[in-house]
């Protein structure tokens, strides 16, 4: 028995059935925990307590909504820690419910909504099928791939480029940091969407240069990004496909969150159009989640699930520092280092060089 095995064994004999079933209804219950936030959204509960202490019916007044469903609402968000409540019926806003805001810098109500979008969550009721087959549930349910249907619904798809700039926040905050781009003088992001990545970089190297390649449909947002930085004149935007080439000029490719969207033979695709793009110096710099070999409880985070999503919704998946090894290698590029992203887990740098 491994020492992994002996410790879930001894956590098991500590563990009673009642604390058992809490853990596995607790499980059933996320779904509904997510429903609960993202009605929260919809009703624009944390904006309209914004950062005062309200009482339950002066929030369903403002909006619209009966006085004793909002206040059962707020009490569930209160068990949830979105809010407090500091008397009967009087409730605040915590820190976390804080980022629900869309009006925050640091806000990720369009996370939110994308992740409890009817969309999304469709191809998970076929997660069992998509475990049986390998199949991409939602190219079953909704007749086409993700990004095709994105491309047909604009608000959705606009949605869906500010929620990637929301998940990019931590990281475009540590990496500049983080790595050597002092060696290079243009960089390029790979499937950048809205620059938000890229502007992070720019920013903390003013020396350096950047382009940034993303489908038309992905670059919607980039120019006012761009202009917000005040970095336009520092950085060119390439309309793409990245199935068929990436650009030239650049003697560094940053990809981060693109490789797990997409199955092992269409990221050696995407990879071996770096390297033919690459001078021979060149580096790409892979930022994902790197899975251990084998999984963690006491350190394991919402990766797995992430590796799910992407199985039912784009058929890609998550990967080890061995899988990344192999894809790169049939690229022509070998790993140099693969390092923990500490200020922004659970990422790594994963440097890549021309083998």
């Amino acid at each position: 028995m491994t020492t992994t095995d002996t410790v879930a064994a001894a956590e098991a004999a500590c563990r009673g059935p009642q604390e058992d079933e809490r853990l596995l209804v607790g499980l059933v219950f996320g779904s509904m925990a997510a429903q609960t936030v993202r009605a929260a959204l919809r009703l624009r509960v944390v904006e309209l307590i914004g950062d005062a202490e309200r009482r339950a019916a002066e929030v369903a007044a403002d909006a619209g909504a009966a006085v004793q469903p909002m206040t059962r609402l707020l009490r569930a968000l209160t068990s949830l820690g979105v809010l407090r409540e500091h008397a009967p019926d009087s409730f605040s806003v915590t820190p976390a419910g804080a980022r629900l805001d869309p009006t925050r810098p640091d806000s990720l109500a369009s996370l939110v909504r994308m992740f409890t979008e009817p969309a999304i969550l469709r191809a998970w009721e076929h997660l069992d099928t998509s475990i049986r087959t390998g199949d991409i549930a939602f190219d079953t349910v909704y007749g086409t791939d993700f990004f095709s249907h994105l491309k047909e619904l604009p608000e959705l798809s606009a949605e869906f480029n500010a929620a990637m700039s929301q998940a990019v926040q931590e990281a475009a905050a540590a990496l500049p940091y983080a790595y050597d781009f002092g060696r290079f003088t243009t960089v390029a992001d790979i499937g950048g969407g809205d620059g938000t990545l890229l502007s992070g970089i720019l920013r903390a190297h003013p020396a350096l240069n950047g382009i940034l390649y993303d489908t038309e449909e992905g670059l919607a947002q980039a120019p006012a990004t761009l202009e917000r930085h005040e970095l336009a004149h520092r950085c060119s935007l390439v309309a793409g496909d990245f199935f068929r080439s990436v650009p030239g000029g650049a003697d560094l490719h940053v990809i981060k969150s693109v490789l797990h969207d997409w199955s092992d033979e269409q990221v050696v695709t995407i990879l071996t159009h770096c390297r033919r793009a690459l001078p021979p110096e060149g580096r790409v710099l892979i930022i994902e989640p790197v899975l251990p070999e084998v999984v963690d409880p006491a350190t394991a985070d919402l990766t797995y699930l992430s590796d799910l999503n992407m199985l039912v919704n784009l058929g890609g998946r998550e990967r080890t520092r061995a899988d990344f090894a192999e894809v790169c290698r049939r690229a022509g590029l070998a790993l140099a280092s693969v390092t923990p992203l500490e200020q922004a887990p659970p990422y790594h740098l994963i440097e890549v060089t021309p083998a």
